[in-house]
């Protein structure tokens, strides 16, 4: 089973920056999606960013050019670049595997853009 620590998340003011990290551990296949997923309160969960394991990305329409994901050089790390963050970017931020046909989630953690 492959387990996902994330950490980075914390309050900060609208304008700035966070950087989101997961690390990944456990038995993954050489080709896997990670990425991040969002829930603000009484929304639905949506796909922020996520990257395959040959470095191709994809991104949210109201994310793109203010994020940023990437892959760690240590091995199933990932990291998300949080630029001109809006109030709107509040949410428990969820960082997720995809492969071998199964998922598996981290436990969140939460981003709150305000002054």
């Amino acid at each position: 089973q492959v387990q996902l620590v994330e950490s980075g998340g914390g309050l900060v003011q609208p304008g700035g920056s966070l950087r989101l990290s997961c690390a990944a551990s456990g038995t993954i296949s050489s080709f896997y999606v990670m990425g991040w997923y969002r829930q603000a309160p009484g929304k639905q969960r949506e796909l922020v960013a996520s990257v395959t394991s040959l470095g191709t990305t994809n991104y949210a329409d109201s994310v793109k050019g203010r994020f940023a994901i990437s892959k760690g050089n240590a091995k199933n790390t990932v990291y998300l670049q949080m630029n001109s963050l809006k109030p709107e970017d509040t949410a428990a931020y969820y960082c997720y595997i995809e492969e071998s046909g199964l998922d598996s989630w981290g436990q969140g953690t939460r981003v709150t853009v305000s002054s």
